[in-house]
């Protein structure tokens, strides 16, 4: 019993027959064609490979598996190795041993990857040769990292056709959807390792305005646990509870002298100090702010004050812990003034937020703010934030995947055979960049 793709490989074989015979030209060219509608035929899966996390799912689904992109050891059970969410059969998750994958945004341990994806792929029975794989990667990726992805993904795990497409892309793909009036957009990426500020016009990126800031959530989670070992309790092999401290109390200040001031205070006039729970892996595996005054001789807790807003006061002021560069505010003007003037108003009043480091709470409303204090004042700024924007990225890898583009995007296994490796990457470029001489 034939399958739909082998009968569709029939009905080419018996057109290409019959056109051969009359027309060699015509009947690569129709033959082509069909090829490239078979791809987009096939299951489409979207991998997000970021640097913290990994989404994965097929196009049609509406929700990601969310996979931390790291092999994990635990001091308890030095034994055994965690891969991925098989961090959550992990009894204690303080002093985790992180192996990553990716060093300072880029994919340089490709050991440890594989073991992830692996992973990833048996976890969802992922059947190779009848799929189709979207994949991010970061802004301005090496060419020798593009090259070994296509190797291991055509050849090694023996996909039908990869496409690679940067994060951004994905995100300013999936704007346009709901913003179809605006030909112009500014995608702030603020992600694990680096925050990408990048300019789009029609959904190609422009390579004159990228910008890029080395802050990130890991260097955020990693002063904060200096600061805290510093005044409090050593904590600096607690990678991993301290990120989750991170995320459960710290908040982007909209004044950050008077929020200094606040700290000062005693008592009840100090709004800001909370105290945090620890985890103690017997009655509770994830830490939480003590909501009731009193202390317990069974917790241990952390004062946390002004480590709340200072810790994500680093994106906007890099300088504080001796980054000389610009903050996120600052670096989006950059950016919008290495455009062609006509765009500004549109990437003015399009500014899309996305990657899990903009969850802090007010951030949106403080880049807002910054951006207008900057901006020429016959321009409208709008920052628009994502539901879920550690997921906006994989989204749009769908909606791409959805829309039949594939026959432009995807590389077949045979296509990297017959043109090589070089080729493929100048042609996933030529379809995301564009330039302007300003």
């Amino acid at each position: 019993r034939l399958g739909c793709h082998q009968t569709r490989s029939l009905l080419i074989l018996s057109h290409f027959n019959c056109v051969v015979k009359h027309d060699t030209q015509t009947a690569t060219q129709t033959v082509g064609t069909i090829c490239l509608s078979i791809m987009t035929d096939l299951n489409s899966l979207v991998l997000d490979n970021g640097a913290f996390s990994i989404k994965f799912g097929n196009a049609m689904e509406e929700k990601p598996d969310l996979i931390p992109n790291a092999v994990f050891k635990s001091k308890s059970e030095r034994r055994k190795v965690f891969v991925g969410k098989e961090v959550d059969d992990c009894t204690v998750l303080s002093g985790l041993y992180y192996m990553l994958p990716f060093q300072k945004g880029y994919l340089v341990n490709w050991d440890v990857q594989r073991q992830i994806w692996d992973h990833v792929f048996t976890k969802s029975n992922v059947d190779y040769g009848s799929n189709v794989l979207w994949l991010t990667e970061p802004v301005f990726n090496f060419t020798s990292i593009r090259e070994s992805e296509l190797e291991v993904f055509l050849e090694e795990y023996g996909f039908s056709g990869l496409a690679c497409i940067t994060a951004p892309t994905c995100s300013a793909h999936h704007y346009s959807k709901t913003h179809s009036t605006a030909p112009c957009s500014l995608v702030i990426d603020v992600g694990y390792s680096f925050t990408h500020i990048v300019p789009f016009y029609q959904n190609r990126c422009i390579v004159e305005g990228i910008c890029r800031i080395d802050v990130g959530g890991k260097l955020l989670t990693n002063y904060l646990k200096e600061i805290v070992s510093y005044r409090q309790l050593q904590v600096l092999d607690e990678t991993f509870v301290m990120n989750q401290v991170k995320e459960d109390v710290c908040f982007v200040s909209s004044d950050l002298y008077s929020d200094m001031d606040t700290c000062k205070q005693c008592g009840s006039a100090n709004t800001i100090s909370v105290d945090y729970v620890l985890p103690d892996y017997t009655n509770c595996r994830r830490g939480y702010i003590r909501q009731e005054k009193g202390t317990d001789k069974n917790e241990q807790a952390l004062r946390l004050s002004n480590e709340r807003f200072t810790v994500p006061e680093l994106l906007f002021h890099p300088a504080d812990i001796g980054i000389h560069q610009m903050g996120i505010h600052e670096a989006v003007i950059h950016s919008i003034e290495a455009t062609p003037k006509q765009m500004h108003p549109q990437l003015f009043s399009n500014i899309l937020v996305t990657g899990g480091s903009s969850y802090f709470k007010g951030f949106a409303e403080r880049l807002q703010s910054d951006i207008r204090k900057l901006t020429p004042f016959q321009y409208e700024v709008q920052v628009t934030t994502c539901q879920k924007p550690d997921i906006h990225a994989w989204m749009g890898g769908c909606d791409l995947a959805r829309e039949g583009v594939s026959s432009e995007w995807v590389v077949s296994a045979s296509e990297y055979k017959e043109n090589g490796s070089s080729l493929c990457v100048e042609k996933w470029d030529s379809l995301q960049t564009t330039t302007f001489q300003t």
